[in-house]
């Protein structure tokens, strides 16, 4: 997958959604259960039950793309919290596609160059 720029918002729908929804299911969900626009051209993940499906939504200038991701033996390692979204970035997007949590992996910070001139 061509991940998106850095400054894309990711947000998780925490919990198991069901996997027989397609772009406008999904895109429902975004506007009534999670209270977001799903036109803002954010990314909105999704995992099923048994953590071994990831689908993601997201607006492109004029329609909605819908990626799918199947594990064949292994789980994603879906975030718990309480609240019913989580907002992540797109290197955690990455680390919980290659099968990391990305609550707990702790990349190198940004180093910030700044002129002199």
């Amino acid at each position: 997958m061509m991940l998106p720029a850095n400054d894309v918002r990711v947000y998780l729908a925490l919990g198991a959604t069901d996997m027989r929804k397609a772009i406008d299911g999904l895109s429902i969900l975004v506007s009534q259960q999670l209270t977001l626009d799903p036109f803002a051209g954010h990314l909105f993940g999704f995992c099923n039950r048994s953590r071994t499906i990831v689908k993601l939504l997201y607006w492109d200038r004029n329609g909605f793309c819908l990626w799918q991701k199947r594990l064949e033996r292994h789980v994603f390692r879906w975030p718990t919290h309480e609240a019913e979204v989580l907002s992540i970035d797109s290197r955690q997007l990455a680390w919980l596609l290659d099968g990391l949590d990305p609550l707990a992996v702790k990349g190198h910070s940004r180093l910030e160059y700044s002129t002199l001139f």
